[in-house]
């Protein structure tokens, strides 16, 4: 699943997080949210997965794909 075919499965909560702390690692609540619209799965196109840190980020094109929505909602 690609990372715009979860995005509307996201709470509200969910994106506007996504959207002001973009590029940041992602909390615990938000992995599971994110897991469990995918039913588990985990694609290398949208998620980097634990760092060495143990914190989870997306990748850099996910992140691009965001700044791109959060542009386009404050146009």
């Amino acid at each position: 699943m690609d990372f715009p075919q979860i995005w509307p499965h996201l709470s509200t909560s969910s994106r506007s997080w996504l959207m002001e702390h973009n590029g940041e690692p992602l909390p615990d609540d938000l992995i599971a949210e994110i897991l469990s619209v995918t039913g588990g799965e985990q694609s290398a196109q949208w998620w980097t997965g634990p760092s060495v840190e143990g914190e989870t980020q997306l990748t850099d094109e996910a992140v691009d794909w965001i700044e791109t929505v959060t542009n386009d909602d404050e146009s």
